[in-house]
């Protein structure tokens, strides 16, 4: 008996979110779902003991395969590469809001970046979607010790990268929309003062844009853009909006959108900024915003 599609599509935004946090790319996410959902027509259900944790399974078995393969292409990336951004709803609870904001953060997908294949696999089944190291060695066909132990090196790894810092929301909130104020206005002195002096800007034009790869000080950060306000006058527009559980900022020039840039912050400044200006990882943001109700 082929599997059902009913019990797929229930189980799908698990998939999915597994497969995203493995990729940091929507469409490939996509792509692996699809593939796990073929080997789930084509499967015996009957056989299957628990088939919920068959598709986890053969999901992030997918996902291990296509970030092997996607290394290899990023490797070749034209400039830094950032994760692909998404427009997010607000949570419901507090409580989901700040557990969407941990795991799927652009900086933490970002961060992610660092680790293997089957580190990134291990470290997110275990410390972002709890599951036991039992499920984690069966999933990825190792032992628990070995399992345990690539956790282990996946969060040395991680503690060499930028400190994350948990800033309430509401905080968070209050510093986009006031540097947000400050782009609109050309406030150069308010850009600098909501900036870190030792403040860095990453961003990814992915070739097809200009873009910094990296620039650092709250002051060259602050007339970036100052310049961009000079520059182009009313024709730009700045939104506060959720990007990846987040508050961030959407940069339109002339109605279309030019960046999506997300924040991160030490509670009273902004102590680093990723900016996504390649147009290819901006596609789905702008159809989603332009389709969302003003």
């Amino acid at each position: 008996m082929t599997g059902s599609p009913r019990l797929f599509d229930s189980v799908r935004p698990r998939l999915h979110a597994i497969a995203y946090r493995m990729l940091g790319s929507v469409e490939e996410a996509e792509d692996v779902v699809q593939d796990a959902w073929l080997r789930w027509h084509e499967a015996d259900t009957q056989a299957l003991d628990n088939p919920e944790a068959w598709l986890v399974t053969v999901t992030t078995r997918l996902a291990i395969d296509r970030l092997r393969s996607l290394k290899a292409e990023r490797a070749r990336y034209v400039g830094v590469w950032l994760p692909e951004p998404v427009l997010t709803a607000p949570q419901a609870t507090p409580e989901e809001a700040h557990e969407r904001a941990d795991d799927v953060s652009v900086a933490f997908l970002y961060l992610l970046e660092r680790l293997s294949p089957e580190a990134r696999a291990a470290f997110l089944m275990r410390e972002v979607f709890d599951a036991e190291y039992a499920e984690v060695a069966r999933t990825l066909g190792k032992t628990e010790t070995a399992c345990r132990q690539l956790v282990s090196r996946a969060k040395r790894q991680l503690r060499q990268g930028p400190r994350r810092l948990a800033v309430p929301r509401a905080t968070h909130h209050r510093l986009m929309r006031d540097f947000a104020d400050a782009m609109r206005r050309g406030d150069l002195h308010g850009l600098q003062a909501l900036l870190a002096d030792d403040a860095e800007l990453i961003g990814d034009g992915g070739g097809k844009v200009p873009s910094f790869a990296s620039l650092a000080g709250g002051r060259r950060l602050a007339h970036l853009f100052y310049a961009g306000k000079r520059r182009y006058g009313d024709a730009l527009r700045v939104e506060v909006a959720q990007v990846n559980g987040q508050w961030a900022l959407l940069r339109f020039i002339e109605g279309a959108l030019e960046s999506v840039q997300s924040y991160e912050t030490d509670g009273s400044r902004i102590v680093r900024v990723l900016v996504q200006r390649n147009p290819d990882k901006l596609a789905r943001v702008a159809a989603a915003f332009d389709s969302a109700p003003s």
